[in-house]
């Protein structure tokens, strides 16, 4: 239940159990891809004259890539919310972190702060192991499967710090 009567949160606070598909519209253009369909729990609660304060945790599976290697991974995600949602006249320019409740709104949909809160939560960046060795920079092999067949070349420009490391043996 991710729309919330207002009339009926003004008075007591409201439960809000809800679950968002992986295939829902909602994600279109998002970049951010589920494995598994959002769930929530929270509970919407009158927090004054105009306001509202929403504690929610939502959970899902989040489908990425390793950052070194592109394997796709899947990755557990759990995120606690803490929203405020303000009547219109109730809004500040200065109010960071907050919902505006568009003027006589009867019926509140909580779908698109979801959506932009998953947004800003996910991780940019995830890899598959701490000691992943990623793709080699030549020839695109996967170095978690083993060497490439690329030979190790010296770049010239260092070649006069080798001269004063005479007794070390060349690894071409």
């Amino acid at each position: 239940m991710l729309r919330i009567d207002l009339g009926a949160a003004r008075s007591a606070a409201v439960e809000t159990p809800g679950r968002i598909e992986a295939s829902d519209a909602l994600w279109d253009g998002a970049e951010v891809s589920l494995a598994a369909p959002l769930d929530l729990r929270g509970r919407f609660s009158p927090a004054g004259e105009g306001k509202y304060f929403w504690h929610a945790t939502m959970e899902t599976v989040l489908r990425k890539e390793c950052r070194r290697c592109l394997a796709p991974l899947d990755v557990p995600f759990r995120q606690e919310l803490e929203l405020l949602f303000v009547d219109e006249e109730e809004a500040l320019d200065d109010d960071v972190g907050c919902y505006v409740i568009p003027d006589r709104t009867a019926e509140l949909d909580l779908r698109d702060a979801v959506r932009e809160e998953l947004v800003l939560a996910v991780p940019q960046y995830v890899e598959c192991s701490p000691g992943c060795l990623g793709l080699c920079p030549r020839c695109g092999a996967n170095l978690n499967a083993g060497p490439c067949a690329c030979r190790l070349e010296r770049d010239p420009r260092w070649a006069a710090l080798g001269a004063l490391q005479p007794d070390r043996p060349d690894e071409d």
